[in-house]
């Protein structure tokens, strides 16, 4: 399939008929796509989020695509936690930026990581896994992941859970795509500052 035939399937009707199969399969799916984008992080999120928004409406596709992502996380930072301090540990110990990040989650903890996890673009797969290898108490830990990722999640199921409206107003669609830019370019600046703090509290 080339680009002019994706383009010709690409109706409302089509759309329509993909979610309604979605659907069909009920919520666990919607759970799973967030939870494996944990572990293979080039996965897109964001498409495993407006797509639980859209079959299950609002509140049910945040929510299914809140406790994936969760899910993924808090495992993720559990298997490092338990088993990675080891042969992953000695492997990162080798990258300094990298130890200065764990040394200073340690100094720092909540803020920072619950800032991180706000947004849809953070590398979240390297915050659990610097947060896995750190001594952040997983209660700290687990409290910034569930009240991040609500944000962000939220944020996403919001700005796209109706993709009829995305069609037919195109000014909605400019402003979802201006919010999706929003959030990325907000996220790239924090992402930026804490980079810059990190090495400037190891300095």
């Amino acid at each position: 399939m080339d680009f002019n035939d994706l383009k010709e399937w690409m109706t409302l009707e089509n759309i329509y008929d993909l979610i309604h199969e979605y659907r069909s399969l009920g919520p666990l799916p919607g759970i799973l796509l967030p939870m494996l984008e944990a572990f293979l992080p080039f996965l897109p999120l964001v498409v495993f989020v407006l797509a639980n928004a859209n079959a299950f409406g609002l509140w049910l596709g945040f929510l299914v695509s809140w406790i994936g992502s969760c899910a993924g996380a808090l495992l993720v930072f559990w298997l490092v936690r338990k088993y990675g301090q080891g042969k992953v540990l000695s492997f990162f110990q080798k990258h300094r930026q990298f130890q200065r990040l764990m040394d200073w989650v340690d100094r720092h903890g909540f803020g920072p990581l619950f800032l991180m996890l706000c947004f849809p673009f953070t590398p979240s797969a390297m915050v659990n896994i610097v947060a896995g290898l750190s001594h952040i108490s997983p209660l700290q830990y687990g409290l910034a992941v569930l009240a991040g990722k609500m944000v962000m999640v939220f944020s996403i199921s919001f700005v796209g859970y109706d993709l009829a409206s995305l069609v037919h107003k195109p000014l909605r669609t400019v402003i979802v795509l201006s919010v999706i830019f929003l959030l990325w370019f907000i996220g790239k600046r924090i992402e930026a500052r804490l980079n810059k703090s990190v090495s400037r509290d190891n300095g």
